[in-house]
């Protein structure tokens, strides 16, 4: 063979190696990366910004996982069978309301089975409330009822002096009530969830099985880092790990327990007692429906775990607000906080 001709022969078979070499990892990047990628007329971020590749296959995983996990519950028809949660909620004009009831929203709306009785202490109901439940997500009851006068605090008066939100509970019930009177409702727990605390989703996965009255610790209340039901080595509520005034016959939070409807309907009269003395009011209700600490059922890990915090957002200062009102000068009244 010519000298030629041999060179010929070696640039034709280093080029089909290069052709063969490039469609080859063509084809693994295509198959490796393309199929998670979804169709865009935009094109792809600058370099400096996150990997648009890993967003896009991120995406694509999240959405797997969504439609894993809806196709689980929906193919064991857990939705429907679940008990009900109706959630009774008192609140009042304040600077921070809306912004209470916003961070309620944000773990309610991942409540499958959610009802929520919104009750405002208010001669009538305030737009604020009304539009912002319109625009919730959630299924909701909108009541209103004024606290008597006689037990309304001053505004100089400390938040223990009088119980709040006792008549907007009591509402929720009457509303509950008569709604299963009508045989408007499923079977389901009822639970009294203040505006002012900040709720665990687990709180209501346990919540949810409730056969009479069930309770569990609650977080930065009493003056505590928490206060809990004591639970003996038989699961059996024994007591209450309080410091104030622990002979109370239920010496815990509003938030810290839950009762069945069941146990609510066969117990009509039952009520909040607002004429209860300080830290009585929860025990009110709970011994006119007829409990006792035995029927107690103990959630949370037999009460070792925190799922509910008494928060309290912190009142605003608003000393600029303040001298822009004195000037004439108050801040625009139609945007809405």
């Amino acid at each position: 063979m010519s000298p030629r001709r041999g060179m010929l022969s070696n640039t034709k078979f280093l080029l089909f190696f290069y052709i063969v070499a490039f469609s080859t990892v063509t084809v693994w990047i295509t198959y490796l990366y393309g199929f998670s990628c979804e169709a865009t007329d935009k094109p792809p971020p600058p370099a400096e910004h996150s990997s648009f590749l890993e967003v896009q296959m991120l995406k694509a995983k999240l959405k797997h996982y969504e439609d894993l996990s809806e196709k689980s519950i929906q193919s064991k028809g857990e939705v429907n069978n679940l008990p009900f949660i109706y959630a009774i909620t008192p609140t009042f004009t304040r600077p921070v309301q809306k912004a209470e009831l916003v961070r309620l929203t944000l773990a309610f709306l991942h409540v499958k089975n959610f009802h929520w009785i919104v009750v405002e202490d208010s001669t009538e109901k305030t737009d604020l409330v009304g539009n912002f439940l319109q625009d919730c997500g959630l299924p909701f009851t909108h009541l209103h009822v004024k606290t008597n006068e006689q037990f309304q605090l001053k505004s100089t008066d400390p938040n223990w002096k009088q119980p709040r939100g006792v008549d907007q509970r009591n509402a929720g019930i009457e509303w509950l009530l008569k709604a299963h009177r009508e045989e408007k409702l499923k079977p389901g727990v009822v639970y009294f969830a203040d505006d002012d605390n900040t709720y665990s989703l687990q709180l209501f996965r346990e919540m949810r099985h409730t056969r009479k009255a069930s309770v569990w610790p609650v977080g930065l209340v009493g003056g505590l880092r928490f206060e809990r039901p004591i639970v003996s080595s038989s699961g059996k509520v024994t007591g209450w790990y309080t410091v104030w005034d622990p002979s109370r016959p239920f010496a815990m939070d509003m938030a810290g327990f839950a009762i069945n409807l069941s146990l609510l309907t066969s117990h009509p009269e039952a009520r909040f007692d607002i004429r209860s003395r300080r830290g009585y009011v929860e025990s009110s209700l709970l011994t006119s429906l007829g409990v006792t600490l035995s029927d107690l059922e103990p959630k949370a890990d037999n009460c070792s775990k925190v799922y509910v915090w008494h928060t309290r957002t912190e009142k605003p200062n608003w000393k600029q607000e303040v001298k822009l009102i004195a000037a004439g000068r108050p801040s625009d009244p139609r945007i809405e906080v």
